[in-house]
């Protein structure tokens, strides 16, 4: 991938690297950072936001540099190596864009918060310069005319879109007819959790910097659990959807996937408020804090009463399994973190109507088809104008042409789906009463009971496979009432397979749940990198 760059361009950059620094320190997203009297080699692994703009700063770096690095860990272990395909399509320009953004830099410092940060995008989200494919062969080489109202708002504040991630094909499970298999960077043999897999992988496996997923079931908190990552779901009108194509309206958000809480809360502030496009996001005004930074100190749990659930939420959850008890013991040595940090738990909280998640939100088929086709209805060349349409091509894999067969005919006027409305508002008020029974600021619970599984050798081709790639699942609670949910890494079991610690909480409190998770990240430690993908010689 090469560059051609104009003579007035390359002085330039020569220029802003032989002049003289006269700032000794800069103010990043409401944190301060100083530069080091010697200067360090930048160390690209496990890198953070101020990492790479510390690194602008003292001229260890420059963004042309910093994608090249990204580009090459790609080529050795996603399409080589362990193979992990998890990035779709390398944005063709990204040197390109890289190379503008230094010369911005040399002109006036950085342009925004998110100043050449690399992005991993979840290919579900529409960009106008790259293909957007769903995961599907049935949108082979699809381009949009537009760019999703969150690609917009990070490219504005500076960032760069590396590529796209790979994704189960219509936003479900981790493989589909356009790319196969994503696979799991702790372990290749095993799967990467939801449809946002490969932004989990890619991001647990340092090729890129932030990661964007969408979640409408658990597809940002599940590959951020099992990949060690930081995973939020925001409260569904915190986020704009507009130019991504829906799952299920009424439970579908966008969010960030990092290896940081700070990162996390970066790029939240960029991603959160008013679009609209997307008229459910006025309900977000007046709820975003002038920074999500603000809240983070190493004393956030201090004083803090969380509620324990400790009760499976997936009925296939075999609590008297080694498996089990092995997640168990890296959430109960969690628990206790949290205490240390200065927590009141209160262990357990029950729920009712909790046995009946499941069965809620797998009843939410009643959405689907009418959203899809809506979406589709806003291009003008797709390459299908209906669901039934992506169905009848025969093209999309047979496990996920099972699951939209079951959609096909349902619309939100049926008696089901007020019945559907009905069962959410009494599980959230249940939620709601029990939190203020007890004084919560939060909820906590094992992201999933049981260890990631292995890939079933018939997973593209068997509508029936068997490889329960959910097993234990307990990411629904938060779709199915809407409210906020945060996982982070608690640590890793016997098998060297990572495990996720997730907190739940009221409508619009993300800033609280960060600031109990940055608490948790820096008096832990919990997050390691995948050994599949070490530092390039």
């Amino acid at each position: 991938m090469g560059v051609s760059l104009a003579h007035s361009d390359v002085s330039e950059i020569l220029n802003f690297m032989r002049r003289p620094r006269l700032i000794s320190s800069i103010a990043v997203t409401g944190l301060l950072f100083t530069n080091a009297t010697h200067a360090q080699e930048f160390d690209l692994l496990e890198a953070t936001i101020a990492d790479v703009h510390q690194a602008f700063e003292s001229d260890q770096l420059t963004c042309h540099g910093l994608a090249s690095q990204y580009l090459d860990r790609i080529q050795a272990y996603d399409a080589a190596g362990p193979t992990l395909n998890s990035i779709q399509i390398v944005n063709p320009n990204a040197l390109e864009e890289a190379h503008s953004l230094d010369v911005q830099f040399g002109r006036s410092g950085l342009i925004g918060p998110l100043h050449c940060i690399p992005v991993l995008l979840k290919d579900q989200v529409e960009t106008r310069d790259m293909p957007t494919t769903y995961g599907s062969a049935v949108f082979d080489g699809f381009l949009s005319k537009r760019d999703a109202t969150i690609v917009t708002r990070m490219r504005d504040a500076g960032a760069l879109i590396l590529a796209k991630t790979t994704m189960g094909e219509f936003a479900s499970r981790y493989v589909g007819s356009g790319f196969g298999v994503i696979r799991n960077a702790y372990d290749p043999d095993r799967n990467p959790s939801g449809s946002s897999g490969g932004t989990g992988a890619g991001i647990a496996a340092n090729f890129g910097m932030i990661g964007i997923g969408e979640d409408t079931g658990g597809s940002i908190r599940g590959p951020a659990a099992v990949h060690s990552l930081v995973g939020l779901r925001p409260t569904v009108p915190l986020v704009s959807r507009y130019g991504m194509m829906p799952a299920n309206p009424t439970s579908d958000t966008l969010g960030p996937m990092t290896r940081s809480i700070t990162d996390t809360a970066i790029l939240l502030h960029v991603l959160a408020g008013y679009d609209p496009n997307d008229p459910i996001t006025a309900y977000a005004v007046d709820q975003v804090p002038e920074s999500y930074t603000d809240s983070l100190s190493l004393d956030g749990l201090q004083g803090a009463r969380i509620g324990v659930i400790r009760a499976p939420m997936d009925p296939k959850t075999d609590t008297s399994s080694p498996d089990y008890q092995k997640v168990r013991t890296v959430i109960d040595q969690a628990l206790s973190d949290l205490q240390t940090l200065g927590a009141t738990l209160i262990d357990p909280v029950s729920l009712a109507y909790l046995d009946s998640i499941e069965q809620t939100y797998s009843a939410n088929s009643y959405e689907t088809e009418e959203a899809t086709d809506a979406y589709l209805a806003e291009h003008a060349d797709p390459p299908v104008t209906t669901l039934q349409d992506i169905l009848l091509s025969g093209d999309v894999t047979p496990w996920r042409a099972k699951g939209l067969m079951a959609v096909i005919g349902k619309t939100t006027h049926d008696a089901g789906y007020l019945e559907l409305l009905a069962a959410r508002e009494r599980l959230r008020q249940s939620v709601l009463t029990t939190m203020a029974d007890h004084r919560l600021d939060a909820l906590v619970y094992a992201t999933f009971d049981h260890q990631t599984t292995v890939i079933a050798s018939d997973v593209l081709t068997n509508p029936g496979t068997a490889d329960e790639y959910a097993l234990g699942n307990n990411r629904y609670l938060s779709p199915v009432i809407g409210f906020p949910a945060l996982t982070v890494p608690a640590g890793f079991t016997t098998d060297n397979l990572p495990i996720g610690l997730e907190f739940l909480g009221r409508p619009f409190t993300e800033a609280t749940l960060l600031q109990f998770g940055y608490a948790y990240e820096q008096g832990t430690h919990r997050r390691q990198p995948p050994s599949t993908t070490p530092a390039l010689p």
